[in-house]
């Protein structure tokens, strides 16, 4: 039987290596990781290029799965793309704030910060103390996709670093969004 949905792992800055939830999930859960050609020096525009192209390989609906720089794709992409309708939901957890002074230069082309609204059901899973991303920043950010959020407490960037494991907390958010994403 062929799933409702195909999971898309988006990652952030400098790819999630083998010890990210992300990298873990692919690996038990067979979901597929959408690869770009420069995970150093990130150009909105190419990662958008390329997820696009992904959604479009596929006639089968995608629930999105993003990291960090990905969920700023993810918020990037549906506001110019016309195949949103490709996207049944996403999950965005620890979106960061590129718009802060002290971000690197390998992510000025990402600045602003897209803030439309988001055409899909989404849910923003964010940690009281990201180094990334203060908590004002976050809740503009859901306020502005009309998201859903969830706190995780304190889990720094909620990435490899923060000793999450496969972290099951987050596949049962997953669970829970794929049970209410659009078919």
């Amino acid at each position: 039987m062929t799933p409702a949905f195909r999971v898309l792992l988006l990652p952030g800055w400098e790819n999630s290596g083998p010890d990210h939830w992300q990298s873990r999930w692919e690996a038990r859960h067979g979901y597929q990781r959408v690869e770009q050609d420069d995970w150093q020096w990130p150009k909105r525009g190419d990662w958008m290029m390329r997820l696009e192209e992904e959604l479009l390989a596929s006639p089968q609906p995608a629930v999105l799965v993003a990291h960090s720089l990905g969920c700023l794709l993810v918020a990037a992409w549906a506001a110019h793309s016309r195949h949103a309708d490709r996207v049944a939901g996403a999950m965005l957890v620890a979106p960061p704030d590129v718009e802060r002074a002290d971000m690197p230069p390998n992510l000025y082309s990402w600045r602003p910060i897209e803030r439309k609204p988001l055409p899909f059901p989404s849910l923003v899973v964010y940690s009281e103390d990201d180094p990334f991303c203060e908590l004002r920043a976050v809740r503009t950010m859901v306020d502005d996709w009309e998201a859903q959020s969830i706190s995780v407490g304190e889990a720094g960037h909620i990435n490899g670093a923060s000793g999450l494991g496969e972290w099951p907390d987050g596949l049962s958010l997953l669970r829970g969004l794929l049970a209410t994403a659009r078919s």
